[in-house]
Protein backbone atom coordinates (compact mmCIF):
# COMPACT_ATOMS: atom_id res chain seq x y z
CA UNK A 1 0.00 0.00 0.00
CA UNK A 2 1.05 3.82 -0.42
CA UNK A 3 1.98 5.57 2.46
CA UNK A 4 -1.21 7.72 2.36
CA UNK A 5 -3.07 4.47 2.08
CA UNK A 6 -0.79 2.85 5.24
CA UNK A 7 -1.79 6.30 7.18
CA UNK A 8 -5.58 6.73 6.58
CA UNK A 9 -5.27 2.65 7.79
CA UNK A 10 -3.55 3.37 10.92
CA UNK A 11 -5.88 6.63 11.48
CA UNK A 12 -8.75 4.63 11.42
CA UNK A 13 -7.51 2.05 13.92
CA UNK A 14 -6.36 4.64 16.41
CA UNK A 15 -9.57 6.18 16.24
CA UNK A 16 -11.50 2.77 16.65
CA UNK A 17 -8.99 2.33 19.67
CA UNK A 18 -9.74 5.81 21.27
CA UNK A 19 -13.38 4.96 21.25
CA UNK A 20 -13.45 1.22 23.00
CA UNK A 21 -11.07 3.12 25.62
CA UNK A 22 -13.51 6.02 26.36
CA UNK A 23 -16.00 3.39 26.64
CA UNK A 24 -13.31 1.50 29.24
CA UNK A 25 -13.43 -1.56 27.40
CA UNK A 26 -9.88 -2.72 26.97
CA UNK A 27 -10.48 -6.16 26.32
CA UNK A 28 -10.34 -6.87 22.42
CA UNK A 29 -12.12 -10.10 22.75
CA UNK A 30 -15.21 -8.21 24.70
CA UNK A 31 -15.98 -6.30 21.04
CA UNK A 32 -19.26 -7.14 19.64
CA UNK A 33 -21.64 -6.32 17.11
CA UNK A 34 -23.19 -3.97 19.55
CA UNK A 35 -20.35 -1.75 20.23
CA UNK A 36 -19.15 -1.52 16.46
CA UNK A 37 -23.31 -0.29 15.53
CA UNK A 38 -22.08 2.34 18.33
CA UNK A 39 -19.24 3.30 17.29
CA UNK A 40 -20.41 3.44 13.79
CA UNK A 41 -23.22 5.87 14.70
CA UNK A 42 -20.58 7.66 16.19
CA UNK A 43 -18.79 8.12 13.48
CA UNK A 44 -21.40 9.20 11.34
CA UNK A 45 -22.59 11.71 14.07
CA UNK A 46 -19.41 13.68 13.20
CA UNK A 47 -19.96 13.81 9.53
CA UNK A 48 -18.05 11.30 8.38
CA UNK A 49 -19.02 9.81 4.99
CA UNK A 50 -20.05 6.73 4.14
CA UNK A 51 -17.43 6.12 1.52
CA UNK A 52 -14.91 6.96 4.77
CA UNK A 53 -16.83 4.88 7.10
CA UNK A 54 -16.44 2.14 4.51
CA UNK A 55 -12.86 2.38 4.66
CA UNK A 56 -12.72 2.39 7.95
CA UNK A 57 -14.62 -0.85 8.53
CA UNK A 58 -12.52 -2.33 6.22
CA UNK A 59 -9.08 -1.35 7.82
CA UNK A 60 -10.66 -2.58 11.38
CA UNK A 61 -11.93 -6.23 9.74
CA UNK A 62 -8.16 -6.28 8.18
CA UNK A 63 -6.56 -5.62 11.59
CA UNK A 64 -9.01 -7.81 13.66
CA UNK A 65 -8.30 -10.65 11.12
CA UNK A 66 -4.38 -9.92 11.77
CA UNK A 67 -4.81 -10.30 15.41
CA UNK A 68 -7.15 -13.24 15.16
CA UNK A 69 -4.40 -14.91 12.84
CA UNK A 70 -1.26 -13.90 15.13
CA UNK A 71 -3.30 -15.32 18.30
CA UNK A 72 -4.29 -12.37 20.32
CA UNK A 73 -7.99 -12.66 19.93
CA UNK A 74 -10.25 -16.02 19.29
CA UNK A 75 -12.85 -14.28 16.67
CA UNK A 76 -12.74 -11.28 14.44
CA UNK A 77 -15.71 -9.07 15.38
CA UNK A 78 -15.74 -7.16 12.11
CA UNK A 79 -16.08 -10.05 10.49
CA UNK A 80 -19.72 -10.10 10.19
CA UNK A 81 -20.30 -6.30 9.51
CA UNK A 82 -20.97 -5.44 5.87
CA UNK A 83 -19.70 -2.39 4.45
CA UNK A 84 -21.38 0.50 4.95
CA UNK A 85 -22.92 1.42 1.16
CA UNK A 86 -21.32 4.35 -0.32
CA UNK A 87 -23.35 4.93 -3.40
CA UNK A 88 -21.75 5.76 -6.60
CA UNK A 89 -19.41 9.05 -6.05
CA UNK A 90 -18.93 10.21 -9.66
CA UNK A 91 -15.50 12.69 -9.54
CA UNK A 92 -16.58 16.42 -10.05
CA UNK A 93 -14.45 18.64 -13.22
CA UNK A 94 -13.69 21.78 -13.87
CA UNK A 95 -15.30 23.45 -17.19
CA UNK A 96 -12.86 24.03 -20.00
CA UNK A 97 -13.60 27.49 -19.13
CA UNK A 98 -12.81 26.92 -15.27
CA UNK A 99 -9.31 25.30 -16.77
CA UNK A 100 -8.49 28.43 -18.99
CA UNK A 101 -9.04 30.99 -15.88
CA UNK A 102 -7.10 29.09 -13.66
CA UNK A 103 -4.18 28.23 -15.97
CA UNK A 104 -3.59 32.32 -16.92
CA UNK A 105 -0.33 32.93 -17.10
CA UNK A 106 0.74 35.27 -14.53
CA UNK A 107 0.42 39.01 -15.00
CA UNK A 108 3.59 39.45 -12.45
CA UNK A 109 5.79 36.62 -13.48
CA UNK A 110 7.78 36.35 -10.41
CA UNK A 111 9.57 32.83 -9.47
CA UNK A 112 7.20 32.03 -7.49
CA UNK A 113 4.02 32.96 -9.04
CA UNK A 114 6.23 30.87 -12.24
CA UNK A 115 6.52 27.69 -10.33
CA UNK A 116 2.84 27.89 -8.94
CA UNK A 117 1.81 28.30 -12.58
CA UNK A 118 3.86 25.70 -14.40
CA UNK A 119 2.81 23.22 -11.63
CA UNK A 120 -0.94 23.88 -12.69
CA UNK A 121 -0.24 23.48 -16.24
CA UNK A 122 1.68 20.05 -15.84
CA UNK A 123 -0.81 18.68 -13.27
CA UNK A 124 -3.75 19.59 -15.76
CA UNK A 125 -1.71 17.88 -18.81
CA UNK A 126 -0.11 14.85 -17.13
CA UNK A 127 -3.24 13.91 -14.95
CA UNK A 128 -0.77 13.08 -12.15
CA UNK A 129 -1.78 12.97 -8.32
CA UNK A 130 -0.33 15.79 -6.15
CA UNK A 131 2.02 13.39 -4.34
CA UNK A 132 3.48 12.29 -7.52
CA UNK A 133 3.76 16.17 -8.72
CA UNK A 134 5.37 17.19 -5.41
CA UNK A 135 8.27 14.72 -5.26
CA UNK A 136 8.73 14.33 -8.82
CA UNK A 137 12.38 14.39 -9.41
CA UNK A 138 14.60 16.75 -11.81
CA UNK A 139 15.71 13.79 -13.92
CA UNK A 140 11.72 12.29 -14.14
CA UNK A 141 10.80 14.86 -16.64
CA UNK A 142 12.56 14.89 -20.10
CA UNK A 143 12.27 17.75 -21.93
CA UNK A 144 13.29 15.92 -24.92
CA UNK A 145 10.80 13.40 -25.53
CA UNK A 146 7.96 15.68 -23.64
CA UNK A 147 7.57 13.06 -21.16
CA UNK A 148 7.16 12.63 -17.58
CA UNK A 149 8.65 8.60 -15.20
CA UNK A 150 6.94 9.14 -12.52
CA UNK A 151 6.90 5.91 -9.63
CA UNK A 152 3.04 5.97 -8.34
CA UNK A 153 1.53 3.70 -5.74
CA UNK A 154 2.71 0.11 -5.48
CA UNK A 155 5.81 1.85 -7.01
CA UNK A 156 4.60 1.28 -10.42
CA UNK A 157 6.68 3.55 -13.08
CA UNK A 158 4.92 4.98 -15.72
CA UNK A 159 5.39 7.09 -18.74
CA UNK A 160 3.03 9.85 -19.07
CA UNK A 161 2.85 12.87 -22.01
CA UNK A 162 2.81 15.97 -21.33
CA UNK A 163 1.35 18.83 -24.11
CA UNK A 164 3.48 21.91 -25.79
CA UNK A 165 1.77 24.44 -23.16
CA UNK A 166 2.98 22.75 -20.29
CA UNK A 167 6.49 21.65 -22.16
CA UNK A 168 7.18 25.56 -22.54
CA UNK A 169 6.48 26.48 -19.10
CA UNK A 170 8.88 23.92 -17.56
CA UNK A 171 11.48 25.26 -20.30
CA UNK A 172 11.16 28.77 -18.65
CA UNK A 173 11.20 27.50 -15.11
CA UNK A 174 13.88 25.58 -15.49
CA UNK A 175 15.70 28.39 -17.52
CA UNK A 176 15.32 31.05 -15.09
CA UNK A 177 12.55 30.72 -11.97
CA UNK A 178 14.11 27.39 -10.59
CA UNK A 179 17.65 28.85 -10.13
CA UNK A 180 16.27 32.43 -8.53
CA UNK A 181 14.39 29.97 -6.01
CA UNK A 182 17.85 27.89 -5.34
CA UNK A 183 20.62 30.74 -4.94
CA UNK A 184 22.97 28.48 -5.87
CA UNK A 185 22.13 25.63 -3.53
CA UNK A 186 21.57 22.38 -5.26
CA UNK A 187 18.22 20.11 -5.07
CA UNK A 188 17.29 16.62 -6.50
CA UNK A 189 13.45 17.84 -7.34
CA UNK A 190 12.00 19.98 -10.27
CA UNK A 191 9.87 21.78 -8.28
CA UNK A 192 11.53 23.51 -5.02
CA UNK A 193 10.27 26.20 -2.30
CA UNK A 194 12.26 29.52 -1.38
CA UNK A 195 14.12 26.86 0.89
CA UNK A 196 15.51 24.50 -1.95
CA UNK A 197 13.08 21.84 -0.68
CA UNK A 198 10.40 19.83 -2.06
CA UNK A 199 7.16 21.27 -1.79
CA UNK A 200 4.35 19.41 0.87
CA UNK A 201 0.94 18.24 -0.51
CA UNK A 202 -1.09 20.65 2.10
CA UNK A 203 0.78 23.88 0.46
CA UNK A 204 0.39 22.87 -2.87
CA UNK A 205 -3.35 22.64 -1.80
CA UNK A 206 -3.14 25.72 -0.24
CA UNK A 207 -1.91 27.03 -3.76
CA UNK A 208 -4.64 25.76 -6.17
CA UNK A 209 -7.46 27.24 -4.12
CA UNK A 210 -5.36 30.80 -3.82
CA UNK A 211 -5.14 30.73 -7.44
CA UNK A 212 -8.37 29.53 -8.29
CA UNK A 213 -10.06 32.09 -5.97
CA UNK A 214 -7.90 34.96 -7.58
CA UNK A 215 -9.42 33.61 -11.07
CA UNK A 216 -12.87 33.45 -10.24
CA UNK A 217 -13.16 30.14 -9.89
CA UNK A 218 -16.15 29.29 -7.32
CA UNK A 219 -16.23 25.70 -7.03
CA UNK A 220 -14.28 23.93 -4.00
CA UNK A 221 -10.93 22.91 -6.08
CA UNK A 222 -8.77 20.86 -5.08
CA UNK A 223 -5.77 19.49 -6.81
CA UNK A 224 -7.14 15.87 -7.68
CA UNK A 225 -10.43 18.27 -9.76
CA UNK A 226 -7.21 18.80 -12.19
CA UNK A 227 -6.73 15.05 -12.40
CA UNK A 228 -10.09 14.45 -12.74
CA UNK A 229 -11.13 16.91 -15.49
CA UNK A 230 -7.31 15.90 -17.35
CA UNK A 231 -9.35 12.50 -17.61
CA UNK A 232 -13.03 13.43 -18.30
CA UNK A 233 -11.84 15.82 -20.66
CA UNK A 234 -9.44 13.44 -22.58
CA UNK A 235 -12.44 10.51 -22.59
CA UNK A 236 -14.97 13.57 -23.74
CA UNK A 237 -12.93 14.50 -26.67
CA UNK A 238 -12.59 10.70 -27.76
CA UNK A 239 -9.47 9.43 -25.96
CA UNK A 240 -8.81 5.25 -25.50
CA UNK A 241 -10.10 4.38 -22.04
CA UNK A 242 -6.75 1.88 -21.67
CA UNK A 243 -4.57 4.78 -22.44
CA UNK A 244 -5.88 6.87 -19.73
CA UNK A 245 -6.22 4.17 -17.36
CA UNK A 246 -2.33 4.15 -17.86
CA UNK A 247 -1.50 7.80 -17.71
CA UNK A 248 -3.89 7.83 -14.37
CA UNK A 249 -1.83 4.49 -13.19
CA UNK A 250 -5.06 2.97 -12.34
CA UNK A 251 -4.50 -1.15 -11.67
CA UNK A 252 -7.75 -1.78 -12.71
CA UNK A 253 -9.83 -0.18 -15.71
CA UNK A 254 -13.00 0.00 -13.66
CA UNK A 255 -11.41 2.38 -11.61
CA UNK A 256 -10.95 4.69 -15.04
CA UNK A 257 -14.46 3.53 -15.85
CA UNK A 258 -16.17 6.18 -13.89
CA UNK A 259 -14.88 9.04 -16.24
CA UNK A 260 -17.33 7.89 -19.20
CA UNK A 261 -19.82 7.99 -16.38
CA UNK A 262 -19.69 11.68 -16.02
CA UNK A 263 -19.68 12.24 -19.78
CA UNK A 264 -22.63 10.17 -20.10
CA UNK A 265 -24.55 12.05 -17.48
CA UNK A 266 -23.09 15.30 -19.63
CA UNK A 267 -25.04 13.80 -22.99
CA UNK A 268 -28.16 12.63 -20.76
CA UNK A 269 -28.39 16.30 -19.75
CA UNK A 270 -27.78 17.58 -22.85
CA UNK A 271 -30.18 15.46 -24.72
CA UNK A 272 -33.29 16.69 -21.96
CA UNK A 273 -32.53 19.95 -22.64
CA UNK A 274 -32.68 20.35 -26.35
CA UNK A 275 -34.56 17.17 -27.69
CA UNK A 276 -38.44 18.05 -28.39
CA UNK A 277 -40.06 15.15 -27.05
CA UNK A 278 -37.01 14.91 -24.18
Amino acid sequence: MSDNTASAYESDIRFFLQFITEKNLHDLSAIDLETIHAFLIVSRSKSISHRSNARRVSALNSFFSFLTRQGGIDRNPFAMVDLPKSGRLLPKALSMEEVNRLLKQPDIPSPLRVRNWTMLLLLYSTGVRVSELVSLPLVGCNMESGFLKVVGKGNKERLIPFGTTAGEAVAGYLESSRPQLLKGRKSTFLFITNRAKPMTRARFWQIIKETAGAAGVRKSISPHMLRHSFATHLLANGADLRAVQMMLGHADIATTQIYTHIDQDRLKSIHRSFHPRG
